[in-house]
């Protein structure tokens, strides 16, 4: 079954950035109720490799907050 990305949530893109690996990628989705193929899997895991967030701002983004580097950042 193709992957609907309208439906895909933010809390979905921030447990399939935690996966390491292509198979606990598949896993996931399966548990999601999608089926992913090997190569659709590496793909994803390709694309979610090209940046990395640190974890506050991984939960910001999940959480719904927007993320904007100020000079206050460095106070905090």
């Amino acid at each position: 079954m193709p992957i609907d990305k309208s439906r895909i949530t933010k809390e979905m893109l921030a447990k399939a950035a935690k996966c390491e690996t292509a198979e606990e990628l598949i896993a996931l989705a399966k548990a999601g109720g999608y089926e992913l193929t090997k190569e659709e899997a590496e793909s994803y895991m390709e694309e979610l490799s090209d940046f990395e967030l640190d974890g506050t701002a991984l939960n910001n983004i999940a959480g719904g907050k927007c993320y904007m580097y100020t000079h206050l950042d460095d106070i905090m």
